[in-house]
């Protein structure tokens, strides 16, 4: 459960409910959530709390576009660029196969916190249809936020028909201090095909909190991959829900964590059908006083049997001072699954170390090497062979 028994009263909460129109009553009634609420045990959002984060003023377009520079990003396919929380038309455009759609009433997450902060202060996203039977290509969403405390809450929605495919590269990116709270929801439909690749590389001052919601039905696929490679504090969250016979759901990732900063990657799957499939596969690497993440549950109801589910997180230490806290969790219902998780941590091997100095590598060089090494298999998930080289040429290893 991740609402507070006793809310405690903060500058930060109160800001938000201030700026809520209205709209704060279940934000105020959860509070900002402590170590004590189990889903947050390992995430402290202290300094979140205790800061007034003030709506983003906008960005000139000539602003947006000095950000946007710096980013890798593929060169074909649609983009959308969002800065401060606002669309920036100059720099975006869509191709003809992906249709604009009114925004749509979400389920409200309502024991979910980046959920419910979100449906407080939310600003309209990208929101968006792809036709049956369409492939869109590659789509580049981009979100950038530049300030001082303050923070912005965009909602997107994307629909998959029947047969539809897309390719979604989700960036975030950004200078200052900052808070982005950004809610994703996705439905893929009969036989349809999404491919989410993400690379949060927030400023290493901002906070990141994040959550996607998608609903997946019969012979669909969603698969998502996330580099956490920003943020002094950051969680990527997926609740997923396979709700026809073979489904499919991928929830894979990477988190470099350096100085004393924090990434948190959580993921809820729900089985809700028979004959379905869901695979996550973490890995985090963790230097200097940096923490890790990760909180993985797999729901299986009554009704789906033959569930094939697995969950992988591994985490590789370059310091006695890193930390990662691992929690995978399975809860089954049914009797006849496929179901397993496990749970990995490790340093460096010496021997292999040593032998790459011994053939003339620098150590830094060649420290480098097995890191990259480690990731490597965890890289290879990510299908679309042009992000998966955005992604590898962005790891601070």
């Amino acid at each position: 459960m991740n609402v507070a028994t006793t809310v405690q009263t903060s500058p930060g909460l109160e800001a938000f409910v201030g700026r809520s129109a209205g709209q704060g009553t279940a934000l105020s009634a959860m509070g900002i959530p402590t170590r004590r609420v189990e889903a947050w045990r390992y995430t402290p959002l202290r300094a979140f709390a205790d800061t007034v984060w003030a709506e983003a003023l906008a960005l000139s377009d000539a602003q947006a576009q000095i950000v946007l520079a710096g980013l890798p990003l593929p060169e074909a396919g649609s983009r959308v660029v969002f800065a401060n929380g606002r669309r920036v038309e100059a720099l975006s455009s869509l191709s003809d196969s992906i249709v604009s759609t009114a925004a749509e009433a979400a389920d409200p997450l309502e024991d979910r916190f980046s959920a419910v902060l979100n449906a407080a202060l939310v600003q309209d996203g990208l929101s968006v249809r792809v036709p049956a039977g369409t492939d869109a290509g590659m789509l580049a969403l981009v979100s950038l936020t530049v300030g001082e405390n303050i923070s912005t809450h965009l909602r997107h929605r994307i629909v998959l028909e029947e047969g539809a495919s897309l390719t979604l590269f989700d960036v975030n990116a950004g200078e200052g201090r900052y808070v982005t709270n950004p809610r994703l929801d996705i439905v893929v439909g009969k036989g349809a095909r999404l491919t989410h690749v993400k690379l949060q590389q927030d400023s290493l001052t901002a906070g990141h909190l994040a959550i996607v919601a998608a609903s997946v039905d019969g012979n669909g696929n969603y698969d998502s991959f996330t580099l956490n490679n920003g943020s002094e504090l950051a969680r990527h969250e997926v609740v997923a829900k396979l709700t026809a016979a073979h489904a499919q759901v991928h929830v894979n990732g990477i988190q470099i964590v350096d100085g004393s900063r924090l990434n948190d990657l959580t993921s809820m799957i729900h089985h809700a059908a028979p004959d379905c499939g869901s695979r996550q596969t973490v890995k985090t690497v963790l230097s200097e006083s940096g923490q890790g993440v990760f909180q993985g549950k797999i729901l299986v109801d009554r009704i789906a049997q033959k569930t094939d589910g697995y969950q992988m997180n591994q985490a590789l230490l370059l310091s006695e001072k890193a930390q990662i806290n691992s929690k995978p969790e399975l809860e089954i219902y049914a009797d006849d699954v496929k179901c397993s998780h496990g749970a990995t941590v490790g340093a460096l091997d010496d021997e292999q170390l040593f032998y790459l100095r011994s053939r003339g590598i620098p150590e830094a060089e060649a420290r480098d090497i097995l890191v990259r090494a480690f990731l490597l298999d965890a890289l290879d998930l990510v299908t679309d062979e042009t992000l998966r080289d955005l992604l590898q040429g962005s790891i601070r290893a």
